[in-house]
C-alpha cells in the first residue's frame, strides 16, 4: 500500500515538472497571441503564441483578416493557406463565434520581398459585433490588427455598410499621423494597406471599386447633423491612404456554406477558385515587411512591439492614437532629453546667469529639433512635445540651483580669502598705505574676474561693505602708528649712532626727528593738523617710497635685512676696521683712552 502510495506521489511530481518545462513541439497548427480578458473588455498576451513567434529570425510581415462575426474568415484563411478547416483555422457553424482574441498560424509563409527573405504570418481575429461584447474590445482588435499587420483584409459580405466606413476612424487617424513620416534614419511604422474585399453571391453590376468610391462619398447633411459631418470627415480622411488602399471581389465559393469544409477545390465554383487565387497574388503583391524605428522586426522583435502596442491599448477606456503616438514618443523623449542633458552637463559650474541661460536656449533648441526629426506623430506628437519641454524645464531648474550653489561656495571661498587678506594688511609690521591700496586693488581684482554665477551681486554688495570697513580702519590707524614707529625709529638710530656705527652725524639727525616728533609737533600742531601738514607728507611719502615700492618690500624683507645689516655691522665694528684700518668720511667718536699710545703705569 505504502509503494503504491509513493508511486503515485512521483508519477504526480513527473507530470508537475513535464508540464513546467513545457515546449512547443509542432507548430503545425493555429495559436493564440491576444486572449480576452474574462470581462471582454481589454486584451492579453497568450505566452503560448509568443513563444512560436519568438523563434523567427527572418523579418516579419503579417496579415491579418477583420470583419464581422460570421463573415468567413477564418475559412478565407484556410483557403489562403490551402489547408483544410480540419487542419487550418476554426471554422464555426453556429452563431456565436469561433475565434477569440487573435490567432496566427504557426507555420510562416517564406516570401522573397524585394530581395529578402520573409516570413509571412496569416491572423485571424475575432468577429466584430457579437453578443456579449463591449464595442470597446471591438475597437480594441481592430486598432491592435491595424497595428500590427502589414496588410488588412477588411472582410465584408454583399455590401459596404454605414458602420463598416464608421470603424475605419482608428485606421485614418494612424494614417493622418504615421503614414510616411520619415525623418532622418527613423521610419515610422505605416498602417497596414487596407484591402476592401467583399464576398458576394453575384458579380454583375457595379464593380467593387465603384461600390467602395459609392460609399466613401460623402453623405448630405441639410441639417447640420453633427455625427452626419463626423461620418463625412471619416471620408475625407481616407483620402490620406491613398494607395494604400485597394478593393477586391469574391464571389461565394458555393450555394452550400455549412458543407463548405467538406468541399475540394472541384467541387466549388471555378469562378471562386480563379478569384482566390488573385487574391493570393494580390496579397502577395502588397505585403512587405514590418518596419518600425527604420528596422525590419525579426520574431523577438515583434513580441516586444505587440506588448508595447497592447500595454497602450490597454492603457486608457477606449482605444487611441494618441496613446500609440505617446508610447513611440517615449523612447525619442527619452533620447532628446539624454541629448539636452549631455549639452548642459559639459557646461562648467559656475557660471554667469545670461551664459547659462544661452547654453539652455542652445540645448533646448537642439533637443527639440532632434524630436522634431524623429517623433512619431503630426497632431497627437503635441502631448509628448509638452512632455520633453516640461522633462527640459525640471532639468534646467535642477541646474540653475547647482549653478547658485557652486557660485555661492566659489564666491565665499573668494569673499574669505579677501577677508583674511584684510585682516593681515591692518597689522602689517611696517604701516604702508600704497601695500594697503595694493592688496585692497588685487583683492577687487580677483574677486571681480573670479566670482561668477547669481551669487555675484549679493557677495559684492557684502565685498563692498567689508573692504570699506577695513579701508576706514587701516586709514584710521595708519597715521597714528605710522607716529609710533617713527618715534621708535629715531631712538633704535640714536643708539645706533652712538654705540654701533658711533656716527656723531647720524646719532644728531635720529635726536632732531624724535624732538621734532615728540617736542615740536606737540607744542605747535594738533593731532588733526599734524597729518595735514606738508612736512607730514613729505614724511609719509619718504616713508611709503623705503618700505614699499615695486623693487623691495620692506615689511616682508625687514628682518632679514636687519639681521643682515647688524651682523655686518657687528663684524665691521670688531674685526673690520682694524684690518682694513679704513677712514670715514664722516667724523666719529674717538676715545683717549685706547690706543698704542696710551702711557703705562708702573
Amino acid at each position: 500500500m505504502d509503494i503504491s502510495h509513493w508511486v503515485f506521489v512521483v508519477s504526480v511530481l513527473l507530470l508537475f515538472l513535464a508540464s513546467g518545462s513545457f515546449s512547443i513541439d509542432n507548430f503545425h497548427q493555429p495559436f493564440p497571441i491576444v486572449e480576452p480578458d474574462p470581462g471582454h473588455t481589454k486584451l492579453r498576451l497568450s505566452r503560448e503564441g509568443l513563444e512560436a513567434i519568438s523563434r523567427i529570425n527572418t523579418p516579419i510581415a503579417a496579415v491579418a483578416v477583420i470583419g464581422p462575426y460570421r463573415s468567413g474568415k477564418s475559412f478565407l484563411l484556410n483557403q489562403l493557406l490551402s489547408l483544410s478547416c480540419y487542419e487550418g483555422f476554426g471554422v464555426g457553424h453556429m452563431r456565436d463565434t469561433k475565434t477569440k482574441g487573435i490567432w496566427f498560424w504557426g507555420i510562416p509563409l517564406e516570401l522573397d520581398i524585394d530581395g529578402v527573405r520573409t516570413s509571412v504570418f496569416y491572423l485571424d481575429t475575432e468577429g466584430f459585433e457579437s453578443v456579449g461584447k463591449s464595442n470597446v474590445y471591438d475597437d480594441r482588435i481592430f486598432a491592435l490588427a491595424t497595428v500590427m499587420s502589414s496588410v488588412l483584409i477588411y472582410n465584408l459580405p454583399e455590401t459596404v455598410r454605414e458602420a463598416d466606413i464608421s470603424r475605419l476612424s482608428f485606421a485614418v487617424e494612424l494614417a493622418e499621423e504615421f503614414y510616411g513620416r520619415v525623418k532622418g534614419q527613423d521610419v515610422a511604422f505605416e498602417p497596414a494597406k487596407l484591402l476592401w474585399l467583399i464576398q458576394r453571391d453575384f458579380l454583375e453590376g457595379k464593380t467593387v471599386k465603384e461600390m467602395v468610391d459609392e460609399a466613401l462619398r460623402h453623405v448630405p447633411n441639410t441639417g447640420g447633423d453633427k455625427n452626419i459631418d463626423q461620418v463625412n470627415q471619416i471620408r475625407d480622411s481616407l483620402a490620406v491612404m491613398g494607395d494604400n488602399s485597394t478593393a477586391f471581389s469574391l464571389p461565394q465559393p458555393h450555394l452550400r456554406r455549412t458543407k463548405l469544409c467538406d468541399l475540394k477545390d472541384d467541387d466549388l465554383d471555378p469562378m471562386y477558385v480563379k478569384k482566390r487565387e488573385q487574391l493570393k497574388e494580390l496579397v502577395a503583391s502588397i505585403i512587405r515587411p514590418k518596419i518600425v524605428q527604420g528596422k525590419s522586426l525579426n520574431g523577438k522583435e515583434f513580441v516586444s512591439f505587440l506588448e508595447k502596442i497592447l500595454e497602450a491599448l490597454n492603457k486608457g477606456e477606449i482605444p487611441s492614437t494618441g496613446s500609440l503616438v505617446e508610447v513611440f514618443n517615449k523612447g525619442i523623449v527619452e533620447r532628446c532629453l539624454k541629448l539636452y542633458n549631455e549639452r548642459m552637463g559639459k557646461l562648467r559650474l559656475p557660471m554667469p546667469e545670461q551664459s547659462l541661460q544661452d547654453a539652455h536656449d542652445r540645448s533646448r533648441e537642439e533637443a527639440m529639433k532632434a524630436f522634431d526629426e524623429l517623433h512619431f506623430g503630426r497632431r497627437h506628437a503635441k502631448t509628448s512635445f509638452k512632455q520633453l519641454d516640461e522633462d527640459i524645464k525640471e532639468v534646467n531648474k535642477n541646474i540653475i540651483m547647482a549653478n547658485e550653489y557652486h557660485s555661492a561656495r566659489l564666491c565665499e571661498a573668494l569673499y574669505t580669502q579677501c577677508e583674511d587678506n584684510m585682516d593681515q594688511l591692518q597689522v602689517l609690521r611696517l604701516p604702508s598705505m600704497a601695500k594697503f591700496n595694493a592688496g585692497f586693488l588685487q583683492c577687487n581684482r580677483s574677486f571681480e574676474q573670479e566670482c561668477i554665477g547669481p551669487s555675484k551681486a549679493n557677495y559684492e554688495q557684502r565685498m563692498v561693505k567689508m573692504m570699506g570697513k577695513s579701508r576706514s580702519l587701516f586709514i584710521k590707524e595708519y597715521n597714528q602708528r605710522l607716529f609710533n614707529w617713527l618715534v621708535t625709529f629715531s631712538l633704535i638710530m640714536v643708539m645706533v649712532g652712538r654705540f654701533i656705527i658711533k656716527f656723531i652725524l647720524i646719532e644728531m639727525a635720529a635726536w632732531v626727528l624724535f624732538i621734532f616728533l615728540e617736542t615740536y609737533t606737540r607744542m605747535f600742531w594738533s593731532s588733526e593738523s599734524l597729518y595735514y601738514n606738508p612736512v607730514w607728507h613729505f614724511i609719509v611719502s619718504t616713508w611709503e617710497t623705503i618700505v614699499y615700492n615695486p623693487i623691495l618690500d620692506l615689511d616682508r624683507w625687514a628682518i632679514p635685512i636687519g639681521c643682515t645689516v647688524a651682523l655686518w655691522m657687528l663684524y665691521w665694528r670688531c674685526y673690520g676696521r682694524r684690518k682694513h684700518k679704513s677712514r670715514w668720511l664722516l667724523p666719529m667718536y674717538n676715545s683717549h683712552k685706547s690706543g698704542s699710545n696710551r702711557p703705562r703705569s708702573d
